[in-house]
């Protein structure tokens, strides 16, 4: 015991020397300067990097210090950045710092110093920094060529909606600089006499390939590209599964592409195991299962670039995350009209896991049938209660039976069922039309919905069978998808039957019965009202025992043929709605209602007619003016149908206007026109009143009228008025004097222009003939009733008169001394031919040519006769006459040589009329005192003298003695 004392004391004495040493060594200052700084550029992160050591400390030591460090740029007095840096150093340990500098490195020059401070808690207060190191110079323009421009930083990496500084060098001070980012002038701010800076806030992505920003001065642009890199976002519905036990997969949402063309790194770690894994999709990664029977992971993601990472975890149970495979060889192994068996095959799982399949059968795109089946390896069910040919789709999918997560993916099968006789017998009607009393029946039937129908309808069998006869059947068949027939029938009864066939039988048939005779078509005609829900039909039934109802109607009757359409009630049935989508507004339906007896005959039972909704009416009446007189006219409209209107026509408004603008008469109240003028309006109840008589009009007045017809929607529209003026009182009278005189004027100018050939005949034919004259037979003879026309042969003419043209005859003078020109257009000129016998002493026979027609001047004078010409009176040197054969010799010759002295066109020919011998003077004026005529002898043939005709000198074999041609006043007496 006594040892063990005195060990310990000897032990105590012992280590007090050295904890006295260790705090006289720890309680005094030491002078902990950094030493060996060196400084070195990354262009490429713009990143100072400081290398330095302190060699002060002792082997054994290993203190916490602070590193205070200075950095300035241009020149050592700028110090533009201050910070401390905290660690732990041992003797002689070599240290490294990076700054990163928002200005590029080669733009400016930097100086870097740093002193320190022990800030470990053994050393007691007061603690102190030690000296600043001496400054180091970091200078990266040294590496630049002699180029006149420098833009830096090169191919800088930023983040979106971080700040860059960028600048640039000039060599020239001289040169007037612009920078532009993306063609955008940018302004900056000077550093130095030659380095200008610009500060880029906030920038936002542009495109994969970067941002440009460039500057230009005299020489050729310069410029950089800023990649711009979008933020890197978190992992979003990260889950992972496993569909066979043996690896699991995890998937997630990586967020919008950062838009770099290296793209973020992820990976999976394992906290568990302590495992990790370098994913290969950016969206999806595997990790394998080991046969260690871990049941619980927990994952890491990490997704990470050059500016950020991003995390997220998941606690992941191995059994409850099972999704199986899809199942695959889904088929149908047996199918019939209402039957099919399916089967397919699944993937195991482990060591023969059960899994829970569920088969789902779809028709027409909806679940219809849906049941589980346990499976292990192959899967099969029988599916009943189904529609012949009928399409379906049948699917499957599984999932885990032991701990049911997620089902598998859903595959599908379509098959058809087989083909059925039709289920239901066609929906039938008929229309009866009597063609000279024989029944034209035309039946129509629907096509039976694809329900009934059981497989494709390949045509329809029609039977007719003949009450009276009931042995005599009819049969026609008509093949799809045709859904009428016509049959011709006699004034018998019949039951006719329709049956619809496919490939595999017919269906029930449908049964019309039709009459020999005439419906009752005399039912009065009721309106039934149309809703948004279409028409509300409603009945009274005539008999107890109907067995149903039909309602007949058009779907779109303004279409001929109408396409017939019906419906067939029950017999419990009093009313019904009828709707279509064919149904418009302002479209008139007409609706028929047959009653089925128990015969099966149907019997018109209502008809209705309505409109879905009415409309204004789309058109006016065309208006005709009747009966007008001073005051009152009537107004008609008699070929307006309203049938064919857009709504039920209630009645008329008939609008009147005048020009004097006087009052309304009593009826007509005043309104205003949607043209804002003033006028009178007359309201007409009764729809068929298609006539109106405005009365208490002015006489000789201006109004104007417009009809137009009304509904329950509105009135017609508005069209031009018609303008009507009233007579005066008295022109009626005129009318009645004025109409009379003008027929009987037509009546007589048409009898003239009828009979004017005849006319002409009888009174101045072109060539007259004497012998079928009818002048004759006006001429009354008192004193010989037999006196005929004499033969010229028989006839002594003596004078004959000529009418000379006024324009130039050539016509040669005898015995005148008076030109042509002086006797212009005055008096006819007689030519003398008188018997020239010596003996000739008194009166003789003379010859009187007459004609009343065509000389109206000799016709005048009224009288036919020979003036006897006294010895005293001198001769016109007239020469002997002979016989009536020379002269008409002499004359013809004459007429002959005469004519191509004539000038073309001046040709005159008249008839002559052998008269006495005009008196001196006025030849037209007959004498005072004519003498008494001898007797004559008329000669009525005439004979035409060209003028010019006694011109020339008689020939000596002539027998003609002498011509003559006399002015009026020189005649022979």
């Amino acid at each position: 015991m006594a040892l063990f004392a005195v060990l310990q004391t000897t032990f105590l004495l012992t280590l007090l020397p050295l904890r006295t040493y260790q705090s006289e060594v720890l309680s005094e200052p030491l002078p902990l300067t950094p030493e060996s700084l060196k400084v070195s550029i990354n262009s490429t992160k713009q990143c100072l990097h400081l290398q330095w050591t302190v060699h002060n400390l002792d082997y054994h030591q290993e203190l916490k210090m602070v590193f205070q460090i200075q950095i300035s740029r241009f020149k050592a007095s700028n110090v533009i950045w201050m910070g401390n840096y905290s660690t732990t150093v041992k003797r002689n340990q070599v240290l490294h710092w990076s700054w990163e500098s928002e200005l590029p490195l080669e733009c400016a020059i930097h100086f870097v110093r740093m002193r320190t401070m022990v800030d470990d808690a053994r050393i007691p207060a007061p603690r102190f920094w030690s000296n600043w190191s001496s400054w180091e110079k970091a200078d990266a323009q040294n590496s630049l060529g002699d180029h006149p421009l420098y833009v830096f930083p090169k191919d800088k990496l930023v983040e979106e909606g971080s700040d860059v500084t960028i600048c640039y060098i000039s060599r020239n001070h001289q040169d007037n600089i612009s920078c532009y980012l993306e063609d955008e002038l940018t302004y900056g701010k000077q550093l130095d006499q030659n380095v200008w800076a610009f500060e880029l806030k906030n920038v936002s992505f542009h495109r994969k390939t970067g941002t440009n920003f460039y500057c230009k001065g005299q020489g050729v642009p310069e410029g950089v590209v800023l990649f711009v890199s979008k933020v890197l976002e978190e992992p979003k519905d990260f889950s992972c599964e496993t569909r066979d036990l043996k690896t699991v997969t995890c998937t997630w949402d990586p967020g919008s592409d950062t838009g770099l063309i290296q793209l973020p790194s992820y990976t999976l770690f394992e906290s568990f195991s302590g495992k990790k894994t370098l994913c290969k999709h950016r969206n999806r990664c595997d990790w394998q299962v080991t046969q260690d029977s871990q049941e619980v992971y927990n994952f890491t993601l990490v997704a990470e670039n050059y500016f950020r990472k991003r995390s997220v975890s998941i606690l992941f149970n191995l059994i409850h995350g099972v999704h199986p495979l899809a199942p695959y060889n889904l088929f149908p192994k047996s199918v019939s009209a209402t039957n099919a068996t399916m089967s397919w095959k699944v993937s195991s799982i482990g060591h023969n896991s059960a899994l829970l399949c569920q088969l789902q059968l779809l028709g027409e795109g909806k679940v219809i049938q849906q049941h589980n089946i346990s499976v292990r390896v192959n899967g099969e069910y029988l599916l009943s209660e189904l529609k012949p040919d009928t399409e379906y789709v049948a699917r499957v999918h599984c999932a885990y039976a032991d701990h049911f997560w997620k089902w598998s993916e859903l595959i599908s099968q379509n098959f058809t069922t087989a083909e059925a006789a039709p289920s239901e017998a066609p929906d039938v009607w008929r229309d009866v039309t009597f063609v000279s009393g024989h029944p034209t029946v035309t039946l129509f039937w629907k096509p039976l919905s694809k329900v009934h129908t059981n497989g494709k309808i390949l045509f329809y069998n029609v039977v007719v069978e003949n009450l009276d006869e009931p042995s005599s059947l009819e049969v026609l068949s008509v093949p799809a998808p045709a859904n009428s027939t016509k049959v011709t029938l006699n004034q018998s009864s019949y039951q006719i039957y329709v049956m619809a066939h496919n490939s595999v039988g017919p269906s029930p048939a449908s049964a019309v019965a039709i009459s020999g005779h005439p419906e009752n078509e005399n039912v009065e005609e009721g309106r039934v009202n149309g809703t948004e829900d279409g028409f509300h039909m409603s009945w009274k039934p005539q008999s107890r025992n109907a067995t149903g109802y039909v309602v007949e109607w058009c779907d779109d009757p303004q279409n001929l043929p109408c396409v017939l359409q019906w419906k067939n009630l029950g017999p419990t049935n009093t009313g019904t709605i009828i709707s279509s989508d064919a149904f418009r507004p302002g479209v008139r339906y007409d609706f028929r209602i047959y009653e089925i007896s128990a015969k099966g005959m149907a019997h018109l039972l209502e008809k209705k007619a309505g409109y879905l909704k009415e409309l204004a009416p789309s058109y006016n009446p065309e208006v005709a003016t009747i009966n007008l007189t001073s005051h009152s006219f009537t107004l008609s409209w008699k070929d307006y149908s309203t049938e064919s209107q857009t709504g039920f026509i209630q009645g008329y408004y008939v609008y009147l206007k005048s020009k004097t603008g006087e009052k309304c008469h009593r009826e007509f109240e005043k309104t205003v026109l949607p043209d804002n003028s003033v006028g009178c309006k007359y309201t007409i109840d009764n729809p068929d009143q298609k006539t109106f008589v405005v009365k208490d009009l002015q006489p000789e007045s201006v109004y104007e009228f417009f009809v137009t017809p009304y509904t329950s929607a509105g009135e017609g529209p508005l069209d031009d008025f018609t303008k009507v003026t009233t007579p005066d009182d008295y022109s009626h009278i005129l009318t009645h004097i004025t109409l009379p005189m003008i027929f009987c004027v037509l009546v007589v100018m048409i009898t003239c222009y009828l009979k004017s050939q005849w006319l002409k005949d009888k009174c101045y034919p072109d060539i007259p003939d004497p012998y079928k004259s009818s002048v004759l037979s006006l001429i009354k003879f008192k004193e010989n009733p037999h006196i005929t026309i004499m033969n010229v042969n028989d006839c002594v003419p003596d004078a004959i008169e000529v009418v000379n043209k006024p324009e130039g005859s050539k016509i040669q003078f005898i015995g005148t001394r008076k030109s042509p020109t002086e006797t212009k257009g005055t008096k006819p000129v007689y030519l003398d031919l008188l018997p020239t016998e010596k003996n000739y002493s008194g009166p003789g026979p003379c010859i009187c040519f007459e004609n009343f027609t065509y000389n109206q001047a000799a016709s005048d004078l009224g009288y036919c006769g020979h003036f006897p010409v006294t010895p005293q009176a001198p001769h016109c040197q007239l020469g002997p006459l002979t016989s009536p054969e020379n002269l008409l010799k002499t004359l013809e010759q004459n007429y002959m040589n005469s004519l191509g002295e004539i000038p073309a066109g001046e040709a005159n020919l008249n008839y002559v009329s052998q008269l006495a011998s005009p008196m001196s003077g006025d030849k037209e004026s007959p004498p005072a005192n004519p003498p008494e005529p001898a007797l004559c002898s008329e000669y009525k043939m005439q004979m035409a003298i060209p003028l010019g005709l006694a011109s020339p000198a008689p020939s000596k074999n002539s027998s003609l003695s002498s011509t003559a041609l006399l002015d009026p006043s020189e005649h022979c007496h």
